[in-house]
């Protein structure tokens, strides 16, 4: 369980700088310490055209999912070709910046901003106008359906 001020919060849009890197939010630096990680794993999301990155737990957490399948089944193949296929490790700078690689620019389309946004135990890499109409869409498909958080 984690406690309320390790979690990744909020959303915010930084400029990628001439060299390729982008400062990541001051309160998700904060949570990486916190956590003690060091070695960022980043992979590409399941359903939205982002980058989800958090820690080794993260990585840890879906190998225990694929490790509880039939190691031949085709959902343990598919997972792992998600998962270890998709994904990297990156590390900040000593600066708190990311170098925003091929790997985020060609899935994301992110080119000169980045949208970090907050998901609990990891955050995700967006670009601006997707994550915009990402979150207009989920919110209109709640209004819908009569559908509040309480």
């Amino acid at each position: 369980m984690f406690r309320v001020m390790s979690r990744f919060l909020s959303n915010a849009t930084n400029r990628i700088d001439s060299k390729g890197r982008v400062s990541v939010p001051a309160a998700f630096r904060s949570v990486l310490a916190q956590r003690n990680v060091q070695e960022l794993y980043c992979f590409q999301d399941f359903v939205f055209p982002a980058i989800s990155v958090g820690g080794p737990d993260l990585l840890e957490r879906f190998e225990r999912q694929i490790a509880a399948e039939d190691p031949f089944s085709p959902d343990a193949n598919e997972m792992s070709l998600l998962i270890h296929g998709g994904g990297i490790f990156m590390k900040l700078d000593a600066e708190g910046r990311l170098m925003v690689t091929d790997f985020i620019r060609d899935f994301t389309g992110v080119s000169d901003e980045v949208t970090f946004v907050g998901r609990a135990d990891h955050f995700q890499l967006w670009q601006p106008q997707a994550f915009q109409a990402a979150q207009m869409q989920a919110r209109g498909g709640r209004r819908l359906a009569g559908r509040r958080f309480e």
